[in-house]
């Protein structure tokens, strides 16, 4: 700690500085041990895994097209179908052991509340996979 010069002046202050240099060396040191034990940390348990061959099973859920012309129409997988015909058919589809995914395509010019009452219809059946199909510019 620094108290002040070598002056028997009665005017000398004590000088209120830190010295830096021992806590740069201090970290210095510390960064070095760390970064040396570091990989030393790691475990690792050498294991032997058992080997064995199998085809990965893939399969591709159904896809459902569900298309709203600019009137306001609907089609079911290119099929026009009424109300009553989608909602039974998105119960059957909610109904399967993989649930289809359920892929919405609406002309732009048509109204907001057809394509929610078709969502809301298909969220009320079961079904949880919805997509929107649209085409980039």
């Amino acid at each position: 700690m620094a108290f002040g010069g070598f002056s028997q002046n009665s005017n000398s202050q004590p000088v209120a500085e830190i010295n830096m240099i021992p806590l740069i060396d201090v970290m210095l040191v510390l960064l070095v041990i760390f970064i040396i034990a570091a990989p030393l940390m790691t475990h690792a348990v050498n294991v032997e895994l058992p080997k064995a061959s199998s085809n990965p099973e893939i399969s591709k859920p159904e896809v459902v097209h569900l298309s709203v012309d600019a009137t306001g129409r609907v089609y079911w997988n290119d099929q026009a179908v009424d109300a009553p015909t989608w909602r039974a058919r998105m119960g059957e589809a909610a109904g399967q052991p993989t649930q289809p995914e359920l892929r919405i395509r609406a002309d732009g010019d048509v109204a907001y509340r057809h394509v929610a009452g078709l969502m809301s219809d298909a969220a009320r059946e079961g079904l949880n996979k919805i997509g929107f199909v649209t085409e980039p510019e």
